[in-house]
């Protein structure tokens, strides 16, 4: 038999090593083939569900395919996340990424995936403030009056949350270890509506709620804004100054973004990540994002995935100052 010749031989050897790369790069640009399914880990209706909708409709448009909202709730995201963990890494099945995700790596000793490890951040997408609303019956009308009436009336104040572990009741404990506040008692709902309805009613006396569950209430004079928890004041709110006009360092907000199962095609990834990242230059998406308190949080992977980590951390620290248990 003929042996080919050393020229031929490496030509073949680096023919060979091409064709992985060439496989992945012509699979990005076939991607979406078929129908995309974005998992929402919470039920319909919630922030995440708003957001997923918004940006699967974009997508679709710009990739020519459906992207299907699959809402999978449960065990505070838990379950609709692992759903993802286990998929194939191809793209065809992606994660409504948000704050849980980034609080529930600590508060759950025994998840039976790793987030950090086991999802790949796609795109960053938006960041929702809280807000620090009281009772109308409160006398404090600033932050430095709400802390001064919080220490001169050790046990008075209740804390109502969506839930325990929740990016309210985080905020919550944020501030109380960051101001040395004591509240009578933290008092987790099922949801930010229940809560937001006993606060009005009087049997709670404050709340670090969602912006979308407590601004109209605001706006109507139902509740007392003091403060945004995010790093700069909110446009929706731009009368209202944050809480680290007085906390200085305090942030506390919720985010959403894209993530995929790990091992999902870099050439896949960057393709989302362009397509989101056009979806949040458009000046109707960010209106709609505004509408409900939200600001762009646009980047690279890279970029998200520094960003999950750096809440993560932040978050373990505020639950073992405080010692929350999951449920």
């Amino acid at each position: 038999m003929k042996l080919p010749h050393r020229r031929q031989f490496l030509q073949l050897a680096a023919g060979a090593a091409a064709l992985p790369a060439v496989s992945r790069i012509a699979r990005a640009q076939t991607y979406p083939a078929r129908p995309v399914v974005i998992i929402v880990p919470v039920q319909p209706g919630a922030g995440s569900d708003f957001t997923a909708r918004l940006i699967g409709q974009w997508l679709a448009e710009r990739l020519g395919q459906q992207f299907i909202i699959e809402n999978r709730s449960g065990a505070a995201g838990n379950i609709g996340t692992e759903a993802v963990v286990r998929a194939r890494p191809d793209g065809y099945t992606l994660l409504l990424v948000a704050a849980p995700n980034a609080i529930n790596a600590t508060l759950y000793d025994k998840l039976n995936y790793n987030f950090i490890r086991d999802i790949a951040p796609v795109a960053s997408i938006a960041r929702t403030p809280c807000v620090l609303v009281v009772h109308p019956s409160l006398p404090a009308k600033t932050v430095p009056e709400f802390i001064a009436y919080a220490k001169s009336n050790p046990g008075k104040i209740n804390m109502a949350s969506s839930g325990i572990g929740g990016t309210p009741h985080m905020a919550g404990e944020l501030f109380r270890a960051m101001t040395d506040v004591k509240w009578g008692a933290h008092v987790p709902y099922r949801g930010g509506a229940p809560a937001i309805t006993d606060l009005i009613g009087g049997q709670v006396q404050v709340m670090f709620s969602v912006m979308t569950d407590s601004i109209e209430y605001v706006r109507a004079g139902k509740l007392r804004a003091l403060a945004v928890a995010a790093a700069t004041r909110s446009e929706v709110l731009p009368d209202i100054p944050t809480v680290g006009e007085f906390v200085p360092g305090y942030e506390a907000s919720g985010f959403f973004g894209v993530g995929a199962p790990k091992n999902t095609p870099t050439e896949i990834i960057d393709k989302l990540n362009k397509g989101i990242n056009a979806g949040l230059a458009e000046p109707k998406i960010k209106a709609r994002l505004a509408d409900f308190g939200a600001t762009v949080l646009a980047g690279s992977p890279a970029d998200f995935s520094k960003f999950i980590a750096d809440e993560t951390e932040k978050w373990a620290k505020v639950i073992k100052f405080a010692g929350i248990k999951a449920d």
